[in-house]
Formats: C-alpha cells, structure tokens, sequence
C-alpha cells in the first residue's frame, strides 16, 4: 500500500525545474498573456534551491467527512483572492537569478487531491494518513502551478473523522504568514462571520508622574540594557560565524545522517497534550508558556537521548549523577523568527474579501538565532524549566536574529543565492534541531465550514534530522515532529518522553507546593 501511494504522489510531481521565460522587447510573455510581474525576496529566492527545497504543512483533523465541492467553493473567495497562491514562480532564462511571481489562472482540479480510500481494508487508518503525509513528503511541488495543493483524506482516525493537509512551498512566506494566512480562511463554529481569536501578549503600562531623579534612573537601566544587547550581539553573531565555519554540534544519535541532502523524507507524527497542564505551571513558576514548551522539550530530549546511550539497550534507573549521557553534548537550534510587522489574520481576510493585493506583514523576512539546549537528566524537573526560561531571557537580550538577517542579505547582494544557500545549509546542519512555539486560536474553528478537532504545522525538506513545533488550540497544546527516520526511528517514544516530561514537572511542581502561588 505504502508504494501505491508513493507511485501516485510522485506521479503528481514532475520536479524541481522552474517555468523560464523568454523576452521580447521588454515584455516578458507567459501563455500569450501579458502580466504584472514581481521579484522573488531575497530570502525567498533561498528556498528555490534544491539543497533547502523547504515545504511547509498544516494538517487539520475535521469532526465530519468532507465534500471537495464546498471547500473549493470557499477557497475561490478565500485563499485564491491572495495573489502569492495564484502566481506563478518564473525564471529569466537569460538571466537565471531573475526570479519573479507571475500572476496565472489557476484550475483548482489541479490543486485539490481527494484522497479515495476503501477503509475496510486499513488494518491502521492513522498509520494510513502518518503513511501518506511520509510519502508526500518525499515529494516537490510542482513548478508549472502555483506552488501549493490541498489533500482531502476522508478517513476515520482515533481522533477525526476526516484530515486535509495543506501543502505550501516556503518561499510563498514564512510559517508565521502561512499559519496566519490560513487561520484567516477559517471561521468560528460558533458564529461563522467571526474570525478566530488569537490571544496577543499584554504590553505593560507605560508609567508616568515620576521625578526627574526616577526618569534618571530609567533613562540610565535603558542604556545599561541597550550597552548588554550589543555585547551579547557580538557574542551571538560570532558563534553564529564560527558555527557556519567549523562549530557543529556534538555527534548524537539524533544527528543528521551524512547524506542527508539525498534524503529528505520526514516522518510527521502527532502528540496532544493538555494547554491547561502548561499554563499550571506557568503561573506556579511565573515563567511563560514558552517557557515550559522549551523546559519539556530538553527534558524528554534528555530522556530519549539516555536511552539511545544505554549499553547493549540496557536503560537502568538513571539519576542526574549516574545515567547515560556524555558529558558537554552541545546541541542547539536553529531558530527562524519573523521580523517582518505581521498583518494579522484580520488584515489577511479583509485582503482576500476585498481583493486587495496589499502585501504588508507578507513574505519572507526573518532571521536566524541559535538556542542551545541543555541535555542532562535533572533530579529536580523543575530545574528543566528554569534553565530553559534563563536561556530564553538571555536570548530576549540580542539582536541576534537582525544581525543575520542584515548578513544574508549582504550575502546575496555581493555573492550570489548559491553562496547564501551554503551559509544557510551550513547553520542548520551544523545544529541539530528546529524548534518553533505557535499560538492559536481560543475557540473551535471550521475551515470552509468544517470544524476541526486540532491542527498542526510542520515542514519537510531542511537540513536538519528533527524539528519540534509547538501549535496551541483552544485547551491543546499539539506537538509535532518532523524527523528523519535514519536518525529517528521511533517518533512515537519520542513524543512519548515529551508527555512524560510534562508529567514530571507538573507533579514536582504539587509536590514541592508551588500550587500556592496560584491563589
């Protein structure tokens, strides 16, 4: 069954190879209908390399079967009214770095794959759908059509009654514009004109009525700030330096393999796991949410790693002075974050029912950060989480991810989108992991009228073995990995220590009686 749909998915794929385009006095011609053209960003231009042919995912789980004909229906006056999804990526044969967006017709027949399925015959439908979300990802979308499609599966899974996986090339926008993008197609169940609320953070009043001696002192802590961020710049920007040079992570089990350029096939699979349990110890630790994301994410990272480590797969009672794991693992992230003013979800779906081609808040613009994780069983799990938050503060103060941002781009003026893509590949296999936390929405959502039980971001095809995302849901924090299975091959225990992680530490937080601090 598995090379059935393989066969099929690659049969719907016909390669990397651009649509090029000839010139004719000036004017450039793409089936005999003259357009208005746009140059591909910088960064975007990145992703049209076959070494970092990124591809993002977003699958939701809907409650009811679905019907292709109402979803098609609703895309034409949702996501087809944003010009990115109905344009065409085009190269200047003549001058192959002269990238730029098309506008086409699009044939949605050609986008929206109904996945027919006898389930009688599925000894394990979720198996099917991990199976088949595996296969597409040894797939690339194809270049003679606006860069995404849309998987309809109408199969009953533990959790849904039907899942469609939403495909999109990254270099249409980041996953932040992409997430945001298509929560601006969905609507609340419960009153379908409303969009989803997504919960923003509170800035802090601004004080005011203080002395001038008081205004001194702030003036003086703002500067002694900005004088901290610079110096921790220029640490970050030289390790991020030597890390492109020489600098790799320590070699673990979950390394990327060294031919993982020719594989780049992901595993995707799946944990849900209570947002309330993650807020409980947020507010027993005054930490973040985020916090506790990264805290029992270096845990179960700990725990998987020790048991990778155990001799002969003996996996005795460890401790956090007798255990498994080598002394001084370097292992880091390679974190992208979104610098680009987001538009929101509001803006997004007033640009798609208006038919405005207003672009602000889209596209590729972000930088990289490397955030180490400290690998080591901890006696105390709240310990996992302290650390986590300090790395965090300490990565709050730099302008790390500006700096490399303002870095590539250089790099692609003076040198060229190859020599770019190099750096880049470079600090992604140089760490080991990717590591992202989205916020979603408050309430049930339906897409194109359906309402979904969860949904989930990921992506296939970057450099590194394992990516870790983060996608909160109403009362669901939804984890999801995407790995590659020559240095992973059993995802599920991963996700497993995950949970355990989350256990421990709420447990250690009872134990040790922080739960007063929440009355």
């Amino acid at each position: 069954m598995e090379s059935l749909m393989a066969e099929g998915l690659r049969s719907r794929s016909s390669g990397l190879k651009p649509i090029e385009t000839k010139r004719k006095g000036g004017i450039e011609e793409y089936d005999m209908v003259t357009v208005e053209d746009e140059p591909l960003s910088p960064m975007a231009c990145l992703f049209h390399d076959r070494r970092f042919d990124v591809h993002a995912v977003a699958f939701m789980a809907c409650k009811t079967r679905i019907s292709p004909q109402p979803v098609k229906e609703k895309l034409v006056h949702t996501l087809l009214k944003h010009p990115r999804f109905t344009s065409l990526m085009v190269v200047d044969e003549e001058n192959l770095t002269d990238m730029k967006w098309v506008q086409t017709k699009i044939d949605l027949d050609q986008h929206i794959i109904i996945v027919e399925v006898d389930e009688t015959q599925l000894e394990s439908p979720d198996k099917f759908v991990e199976d088949y979300i595996y296969n597409l990802s040894k797939t690339s979308l194809d270049r003679s059509k606006p860069l995404w499609d849309l998987h309809i599966i109408n199969v009953k899974t533990r959790q849904a009654e039907s899942v469609v996986v939403f495909r999109v090339h990254h270099s249409l926008g980041d996953g932040t514009s992409l997430i945001s993008l298509l929560l601006a197609c969905t609507r609340q169940t419960a009153d379908d004109l409303k969009l989803p609320t997504i919960p923003t953070k509170k800035r802090r009043p601004t004080p005011s009525g203080y002395s001038a001696k008081e205004g001194l002192w702030r003036l003086l802590g703002k500067f002694w700030l900005f004088m901290v961020m610079l110096v921790n710049t220029a640490v970050d920007v030289f390790m991020f330096i030597i890390t492109i040079m020489f600098l790799k992570d320590t070699k673990t089990p979950i390394s990327a393999p060294p031919d993982f350029e020719s594989n780049k096939a992901r595993r995707i699979v799946h944990r849900i796991i209570s947002l309330d349990d993650l807020k409980f110890v947020k507010n027993a630790m005054n930490v973040t949410i985020n916090d506790v994301a990264l805290g029992l994410t270096q845990a179960g990272l700990s725990q998987y790693l020790n048991r990778r480590y155990a001799i002969d797969g003996k996996d005795k009672v460890a401790t956090e002075r007798s255990n498994n794991l080598p002394n001084g693992i370097r292992l880091r992230s390679c974190l992208c974050f979104n610098l680009r003013s987001s538009a929101g979800i509001e803006d997004l779906a007033n640009m798609m029912e208006n038919g405005s081609k207003g672009k602000r808040g889209w596209g590729n613009w972000f930088g990289y950060a490397l955030l180490p994780f400290k690998i080591a069983l901890r006696d105390n799990p709240l310990d996992y989480v302290k650390e986590a938050k300090a790395t965090v503060d300490r990565k709050k103060r730099s302008f790390e991810a500006l700096s490399t941002l303002i870095m590539a781009e250089l790099l692609i003026k003076f040198f060229g989108i190859k020599v770019a893509t190099e750096v880049t590949c470079k600090g992604f296999s140089n760490s080991t992991i990717c590591f992202t936390n989205l916020v979603g929405p408050q309430e049930e959502i339906g897409f194109c009228g359906y309402p979904i039980t969860y949904f989930a971001p990921s992506a296939y095809g970057q450099p590194s073995a394992v990516m870790i995302n983060f996608q909160s849901y109403i009362n669901k924090m939804i984890i999801v990995v995407s790995v590659d299975e020559n240095a992973i091959p059993d995802p599920h225990q991963l996700l497993d220590d995950f949970e355990d992680s989350l256990n421990l530490i709420k447990n250690a937080v009872i134990e040790k009686g922080l739960v007063k601090n929440l009355k």
